[in-house]
């Protein structure tokens, strides 16, 4: 949906299942790379929002090579990036989301000398809560990912799999569904209850027992591919292989279920095709197409490993939404804790201005204030593609195949901007009886694409079941919109003009109207309001030009995306570079957008970057944390397989002196 909600697609945690059974998938019988929906070169990012079809995917393009000084709008509050001394670790990871705070904890647990940068003053990326003060209250925003499931205790959820293997906790208040105000009304989709969703399929679905049916007909449709998500895990992933011994724990499902290795292309396919297939009812259409739009597209262009967690977790009676207690901030400060345990450390406030290079090895960082901090290992990158290709600055030597991954990269498609509205209410007799959850979807009308930033929003009322969070008898909304804004309007725009404010009021009117929905005399509550624009959430969210994140859709390859398109068209680029000792995470590299997503990617690089061995113990030890992680542990099979790859891990670009001896 947007940058705010975090991702149902976590379980993309089945496109693992890849690294065990593409090994063994039956010779002769190459994976076909479906290309029907690539990126459109052109730039049409206006015109393409301007009368929106449900149909049609909504990707923006820049092309970053032409704006190699294109700088950020800079906000007061978010720091001058002037802060970081020198020094010299084993990893430099610059950016503090999900992906770069995993990746930085679990290297520490590793036992490297980790440096996060981080160019804001608040630790999370997108994950994080700002206050203001208002006649002696405080008030808590959220402005990132407000919707998250697994988190209340262990589960398949990849950010809670960290969580227990940092040994860190972090409290939640748990809500049990999703309200959606339609073109119909008001209606809640709730989660843990497989009976429940039947029963709202047949109250609201044009024919009801056909959609029950066929929805039934869908799951089972993708049965296999669903049950491989407790056969392996992404934090069994890494990219080399080394994730033969890692994922070998998965041989047993892959014995069992030899259909899987006719279904892995479907994983990667667009959910579209196969859901035209089976499913008619224009109301369950419609869900997915909600369900599958939390990773940025609709069914036509979202993968299908997206709607499989969904299909798998969801209706186990166990299963609930989580609202951190403090706010979304805490996800990030649970990560930093889990860091500073194991011996990392986190600069705020330090901008890195370049990447550098020497000899074909990222060997080092200078910051905004000239200091240069040295990394002996490697140098990890959390921001955006868009953003990293800008630190390699354009007048360093750099290995020539550099210059087309950059060209590459900076013009990947991607994903618009996001509106934001932050309001704060008197509740004095305010009657919320017709609503059970803090969370919301409002969709205006069906017949238009849910990328449309003026078609399709959410809101989320966290003070509903975490009274931190405002003074007594107030309550904290977050509306935002879907990552379809586009960003040329706004850049023409000087903050604090007349013209500037005026356009946020009318841009923002689709926001104040989702939330009247629920509350129709919100206005006349309202203690004081604060609209977020496009160049406010590229500025507090580090991300150029205020892009919900990369949106390369599922059925063709991505530029770079590695030995992978050789057998599958594999939607992500590389999370390694042409440059020895760079790697990427983030939303942008496997498995995707959201928190939990993220964050994996983290641990992924991570996994890459140490020996097979210290991987595999991990492994072990995370299985011994919880019953639900015993799948986590290979066992014997890794055993078996170790010593055949552990003299090629890590792979020979990410190897110094001192991995070499570890």
């Amino acid at each position: 949906l947007n940058m705010m909600t975090s991702r149902y697609g976590l379980a993309a945690a089945v496109l693992s299942l890849f690294s065990a059974a593409s090994a063994f998938a039956p010779a002769g019988k190459p994976f076909a790379i479906n290309t029907a929906l690539k990126a459109d070169a052109k730039n049409n990012n206006v015109a393409q929002t301007e009368d929106t079809k449900r149909d049609t995917v909504m990707t923006f393009s820049y092309d970053m090579s032409t704006t190699p000084k294109y700088e950020k709008p800079t906000y007061p509050g978010t720091g001058n990036g002037l802060s970081g001394e020198e020094g010299e670790y084993d990893v430099i990871v610059i950016g503090s989301g999900m992906g770069g705070l995993a990746c930085g904890a679990l290297n520490a647990k590793y036992g490297d000398k980790v440096l996060i940068v981080e160019s804001h003053i608040k630790v999370g990326g997108s994950a994080h809560t700002f206050s203001r003060m208002h006649n002696g209250g405080k008030y808590s925003f959220e402005v990132g990912p407000s919707i998250f499931e697994g988190l209340d205790k262990p589960s398949l959820n990849p950010l809670r799999m960290i969580f227990d293997i940092l040994e860190e906790e972090m409290p939640v208040k748990t809500y049990g569904g999703l309200g959606y105000w339609t073109p119909k009304g008001y209606w809640r989709f709730p989660i843990g209850s497989k009976s429940k969703f039947e029963d709202l399929l047949l109250a609201q679905a044009d024919d009801g027992p056909k959609a029950v049916a066929e929805w039934n007909a869908l799951r089972d449709r993708l049965k296999t591919l669903g049950g491989s998500t407790t056969a392996v895990s992404l934090l069994n992933l890494r990219q080399d292989p080394g994730f033969l011994a890692t994922t070998a724990g998965s041989l047993p499902f892959v014995a069992t279920h030899p259909d899987v290795f006719l279904d892995l292309p479907l994983t990667f396919d667009s959910l579209h095709k196969t859901v035209d297939k089976i499913v008619t009812d224009p109301f369950l259409l419609n869900f997915i197409d909600t369900m599958c739009i939390f990773c940025g597209f609709p069914a036509k262009g979202a993968m299908t490993a997206h709607m499989l967690y969904i299909m798998e977790r969801f209706f186990e009676e166990s299963a609930c939404y989580s609202v951190p207690i403090g706010g979304t901030s805490a996800l990030g400060e649970t990560l930093q804790r889990g860091l500073e345990k194991f011996g990392g450390k986190l600069q705020l406030n330090a901008h890195v201005d370049e990447i550098l290079v020497e000899n074909g090895r990222a060997t080092g960082i200078r910051l905004k204030n000239g200091k240069v901090v040295k990394a002996k290992k490697a140098v990890v990158s959390n921001a955006t593609p868009f953003d990293t290709v800008k630190m390699l600055g354009t007048e360093q030597e750099l290995p020539k195949e550099v210059y087309e991954w950059k060209d590459q990269l900076g013009k990947l498609p991607r994903h618009g901007a996001i509106m934001h509205l932050f309001i704060a209410i008197d509740a004095k007799d305010l009657d919320l009886s017709h609503i059970d959850d803090p969370a919301h979807l409002v969709i205006q009308d069906w017949g238009r694409s849910m990328q449309d930033s003026q078609n399709l929003c959410s809101f989320f009322i966290p003070s509903l079941l975490d009274d931190s969070l405002c003074p007594e008898g107030k309550h904290v909304i977050h509306v935002y919109s879907s990552g379809g804004e586009p960003y040329e309007p706004w850049e023409k725009l000087t903050p604090g003009t007349e013209e500037y404010e005026a356009y946020k009021e009318d841009r923002a009117g689709i926001l104040w109207e989702a939330v009247e929905r629920c509350i129709p005399d919100v206005r006349e509550r309202v203690e004081f309001s604060i609209i977020g624009s496009p160049l406010a959430h590229e500025a507090f969210l580090r991300r150029d030009r205020g892009t919900y994140g990369m949106a390369w859709a599922a059925g063709s390859g991505a530029p770079q995306s590695g030995i992978l398109s050789n057998f599958l068209p594999f939607p992500f680029p590389n999370l390694k570079t042409p440059v020895d000792g760079l790697l990427r995470c983030g939303d942008s590299c496997f498995p995707g957008i959201g928190t939990p997503s993220a964050a994996a990617s983290g641990v992924i690089c991570a996994n890459t970057m140490h020996p097979v061995e210290k991987h595999l113990e991990m492994l072990k030890e995370a299985s011994q944390r919880d019953p639900m992680y015993k799948f986590l542990d290979p066992g014997f099979m890794g055993q078996v397989y170790k010593p055949l790859v552990a003299g090629r891990t890590p792979s020979v670009e990410l190897r110094t002196e001192s991995s070499v001896e570890a």
